[in-house]
């Protein structure tokens, strides 16, 4: 075993555990000193911290007495909030610094609860000695990250932390509850949107069809993936969630070689790691086969290792057998980042505004097989509107609304595209809002038969309308003048 291993330890150990003690000793972090670095800008101000603090307060009443510390991370490792009852063991907290402002990720403290379940977004147990800094090895340290309900994005993590000598049997069953508790109080907060779809993983064949002719910008990013496709150099292309960036990379080495077999396979779930690699990894090594591993920053750090390993093993010396996508390029782990040689930007469609009518009629053919219409209004509506998911929500729009006509109109299209944005709203103003919406776009509908179907006055009706930031294309909703 070689010496990163040396000092874990005689018990069998974990693969992820010995893993985070080989990154520990990469990051230079010393074992017989803990210096985790402080800052004094702490934000209490997250949808996260206000959601994990109650829960955490819930928790703390159950466990009066008890020597456990509940903290509150964000993505970064940084201690948002630390509660713990017990006075001695909270000073034991502050002498290793394991405290409010300062960052506790493996690169600042090696390995420990918080820090490998912030690395692989997975819950984590390190026990006493199983911590890479002699400081921290007095202590058991349950954690589980937290994702944002809506973007899946990781938010932060729960810790719970008490002596080594202690029974920790239960403790990352609670730390479990209460991050699920949190992400399930953000949800409820978040304005009544619906939750992210949990990942599952999938591998498909990318089919292509018909391509859309799109705007400079988009045609651009392909052709820049081509160019550093034919040289041969490992692509990672990067943009927002739903811009398109699988599509981007299958598009342009679709250009570059016609006839290659294209497969998109998507990030899975922390537990089906294992089989997703197995499943999709050993068709890096068939000819004429091209693999968009997507979404490669939301991988567990053991995993990216190891997905790096296999790409590096699979190199060619032409157009590479796979292509890279993630939100951003300083997000991947070091092993992945250092296999990428050009990073490619997939351009959101909010900066493409000519793309929306051409891609909104591409979505409906496709999922109808014919063409589906759009009334004056409804294009107006769907220029104007910012698209925060991207393509992918413009698909799901106008997916919903083919499905109920021929014809699509702004009666068709969902509140939100009509509207400003619903964060911050309650469920019960997205209802009121979706109602609102609902009357104004009634066929024949002015602001005095919505305000009588509504039952509230006009002046109430105007107020509301200027509240929710509705927007009806052609109608003038904000002024003082009944536009009816």
């Amino acid at each position: 075993m070689n010496d990163t291993a040396s000092a874990l330890p005689a018990r069998p150990v974990a693969p992820r555990l010995l893993a985070s003690w080989r990154r520990s000793r990469r990051y230079g972090v010393p074992e017989d000193e803990l210096r985790p670095v402080f800052t004094g800008a702490v934000d209490t101000g997250s949808l996260l911290y206000e959601c994990g603090l109650e829960v955490l307060r819930g928790l703390q009443e159950a466990l009066a007495g008890e020597p456990v510390s509940m903290m509150i991370t964000d993505a970064d490792g940084l201690v948002l909030s630390r509660l713990c009852h017990d006075a001695g063991f909270a000073r034991s907290l502050d002498r290793v610094h394991l405290a409010p402002g300062f960052f506790f990720a493996e690169r600042d403290a090696g390995t420990n609860g918080l820090g490998l379940a912030l690395a692989d977004r997975a819950p984590s147990l390190v026990r006493a000695d199983e911590h890479y800094c002699t400081g921290l090895r007095g202590y058991t340290c349950a954690a589980v990250p937290v994702l944002d309900p809506l973007t899946g994005d990781l938010a932060g993590s729960v810790n719970l932390t008490t002596w080594s000598d202690t029974a920790s049997g239960l403790l990352l069953a609670l730390a479990k509850a209460a991050a699920g508790n949190t992400s399930a109080l953000m949800l409820a907060r978040s304005g009544g949107r619906r939750a992210r779809p949990v990942p599952r993983g999938e591998v498909t064949r990318f089919g292509g069809g018909d391509r859309v002719p799109l705007s400079p910008a988009w045609e651009e990013a392909v052709e820049q993936c081509r160019d550093a496709q034919e040289r041969g150099l490992v692509v990672a292309v990067v943009g927002e969630q739903g811009s398109g960036r699988a599509a981007l990379a299958a598009l342009a080495r679709r250009t570059l070689r016609p006839r290659d077999r294209l497969l998109v396979a998507r990030p899975p779930s922390v537990d089906d790691v294992d089989s997703w690699l197995a499943l999709w990894s050993p068709e890096l090594g068939k000819d004429s086969t091209c693999v968009v591993v997507s979404g490669v920053d939301r991988l567990p750090a053991w995993a990216a290792a190891e997905l790096a390993q296999r790409c590096a093993d699979a190199r060619t010396g032409g157009p590479q057998p796979f292509v890279l996508t993630a939100d951003r390029c300083d997000t991947l782990d070091e092993p992945l980042a250092a296999l990428v040689d050009t990073v490619v930007e997939a351009p959101p469609l909010r900066g493409r505004p000519a793309d929306v009518l051409a891609l909104a009629g591409h979505f409906s053919r496709r999922d109808r097989g014919r063409d589906v219409a759009f009334t004056p209004a409804a294009r107006r509506a769907l220029t104007a509107f910012d698209w925060p998911g991207n393509a992918k929500q413009l698909r799901a729009v106008v997916r919903e609304a083919s499905a109920r006509t021929d014809l699509i109109d702004v009666r068709h299209l969902p509140a939100e595209v009509l509207s400003g944005s619903a964060r911050g709203l309650s469920r019960l103003q997205v209802l009121e809002r979706d109602e609102i919406v609902r009357c104004l776009t009634a066929p024949g509908a002015t602001v005095v038969s919505a305000a009588a179907a509504l039952e509230m006055g006009r002046a109430t009706l105007y107020r509301k309308i200027a509240q929710y930031d509705i927007r009806l294309p052609g109608r003038s909703t904000g002024s003082t003048a009944d536009p009816g």
